[in-house]
């Protein structure tokens, strides 16, 4: 049955920094008209010829947005006076940034200058939902991209071993509800995480218990045989969901019955409002992609004080 997808109508929204310039979801137009079709087309090729590019992008952009805003600074390359953004220590496994490299390109033969690398990436996270067979919704566009890019900053990004205390400030800081926080870990219905980020939780997890005690027996269990205490696969892991590779609402059922990976997965049961709305989206599907879908608008209009439209994604002009 094909999944019902819905057109969210663009909401400005205006947090962290007050001097910015207001969004639009026509914002090109008129200046590059064929620039959202050019991302569409450029991420569904990279899509079919590898299954981790949506996940990838919009962590990606996720990311980017929780540190100085959604300017495009985690596409900055390192150079030899500064470690980047994309280089810090939870951004090391980001990939797939050769799709916003060519979506780039191509905009730039048609629209030199005028499309930034912000936007392209916020262009390229919606279509990896939709395209994943999640919603779909207007992306805001008009960012700018920033000239700043320090791997010390992302120590500000929520980690997988938060409690709902630690998100709860964390997305507040961006002007984020607790509803945007639950609707966007929804997004963990897509991807893959290595051993790092959840062994916390089935080895040596506290005094009293070697696995967390919030864990379903059998898939901690799992888990375990997959990420044994003395690990030597670089790449060990698990899938987020058991759906991988479509975006649906198997993420909120699987942590109604205590099977999400991460501690800030399950953390969302511990607070009221949260464990309602992740029951509410383990029933309804709809009603999860509606709540995603304005979330991202929410999430992908935090701003900073960027003023350049780069020439390539991973350089400063």
């Amino acid at each position: 049955m094909a999944l019902q997808r819905f057109l969210v109508a663009f909401v400005v929204v205006s947090v962290l920094f007050s001097c910015v310039n207001a969004l639009s979801s026509n914002y090109y137009d008129k200046t590059c008209p064929k620039a959202e079709s050019t991302i569409t087309q450029v991420v569904k090729k990279a899509m079919s010829s590898d299954k981790t590019v949506p996940a990838a992008l919009l962590r990606m952009h996720f990311h980017d947005c929780f540190v100085r805003g959604c300017d495009g600074s985690v596409l900055l390359n390192s150079t030899k006076n500064n470690q980047a953004e994309k280089d810090g220590p939870p951004n090391i496994s980001l990939h797939a940034f050769h799709v916003i490299d060519t979506a780039k390109k191509e905009i730039e033969n048609m629209c030199p200058g005028v499309v930034s690398c912000a936007d392209i990436l916020a262009v390229a996270a919606r279509d990896a939902v939709t395209l994943s067979g999640g919603p779909t919704w207007a992306v805001p566009k008009g960012r700018k991209d920033g000239r700043i890019s320090k791997a010390s900053e992302t120590r500000q990004l929520p980690g997988p071993t938060f409690n709902i205390s630690q998100l709860q400030q964390s997305f507040s800081q961006r002007g984020l509800s607790l509803d945007d926080l639950v609707a966007l870990s929804g997004g963990h219905t897509l991807g893959f995480s290595h051993c790092s980020s959840f062994e916390n939780r089935i080895h040596n997890f506290d005094k009293k218990n070697d696995v967390d005690p919030t864990l379903d027996v059998s898939f901690a269990a799992n888990l375990k045989k997959v990420c044994p205490v003395k690990n030597t696969m670089k790449n060990a892991g698990s899938t987020l969901d058991t759906t991988t590779f479509l975006f649906d609402n198997v993420y909120y059922k699987l942590v109604m019955k205590k099977k999400g990976i991460f501690s800030s997965d399950s953390t969302l049961l511990t607070n009221s409002r949260a464990k309602t709305l992740v029951s509410n989206f383990a029933t309804s599907q709809n009603e999860f992609f509606k709540a995603f879908a304005s979330s991202m608008i929410k999430m992908s209009s935090i701003s900073g004080s960027a003023q350049e439209i780069r020439h390539d994604c991973r350089f400063v002009n």
